[in-house]
């Protein structure tokens, strides 16, 4: 895979007088590698950019094209299999099974694989090794801590070694110091070669991304290159 094109991607709700446009021409380019944040007010399109770029909302009018593969031209199961191989998903209220444990969480991406038992268990294990939750595994989630849950989420967003990983406010409701935890434990997956594109509406954890793309009432307003603004 070597990059994500949107091509004047346009997403209209509704039609005549009710209709209301959520995004607008959107046109850019993300290369291999790169980490990107995505930031605007509220209502300004950032969600509904990420749901597309994740295959899960067919654009009005435009195309997503990824490594020279137009994704809204396959069938629903072509997507699937897609978002299977190619993506991970971390969200702001984590999505986890709250009778289900740590691993257990983790394993789900790849209850439908068939490997064996085993490699599954094992990959399990390895995706809560790297992000640091070695020895609580059997935990459920009411007995982890908000950045602890994170984890488990970023864990199985990432067990399937997906080349790309979408994020929708992953540190909205953690405080400062687990935040930077976080955010640093993105930017160690981004240097091991993960794509990452994340929205958020913190200023500080844009700072971590290579590149801020900012949206205003549909519209690409932006594609800052900023300096990096924290060290890791």
């Amino acid at each position: 895979m070597s990059y994500i094109l949107t091509e004047n991607i346009i997403k209209q709700y509704g039609t005549g007088d009710s209709s209301v446009f959520a995004l607008s021409g959107i046109d850019f380019k993300i290369n291999l590698g790169e980490f990107i944040s995505v930031m605007g007010e509220s209502g300004s399109g950032k969600s509904t950019l990420l749901s597309i770029l994740g295959a899960m909302n067919n654009p009005t009018q435009g195309r997503l094209i990824v490594d020279e593969i137009d994704i809204y031209s396959l069938s629903i199961d072509q997507r699937s299999d897609f978002r299977r191989e190619f993506l991970g998903f971390v969200f702001q209220s984590f999505h986890l099974m709250p009778y289900l444990t740590a691993l257990e969480n983790v394993l789900l991406p790849l209850t439908t694989s068939k490997m064996l038992k085993k490699d599954k268990l094992s990959l399990s294990h390895e995706a809560l090794g790297k992000v640091g939750l070695q020895g609580k595994e059997k935990r459920l989630p009411n007995a982890l801590s908000g950045g602890e849950k994170e984890r488990v989420a970023i864990a199985r967003a990432i067990v399937n070694e997906p080349p790309i990983l979408l994020a929708d406010e992953p540190t909205g409701n953690l405080d400062t110091g687990t935040t930077r935890e976080i955010m640093n434990l993105l930017t160690s997956l981004n240097k091991e070669g993960m794509t990452i594109v994340m929205v958020t509406h913190n200023h500080d954890c844009a700072g971590y991304a290579d590149r801020v793309i900012t949206l205003s009432d549909g519209k690409l307003v932006n594609q800052d290159i900023p300096l990096k603004q924290i060290q890791v």
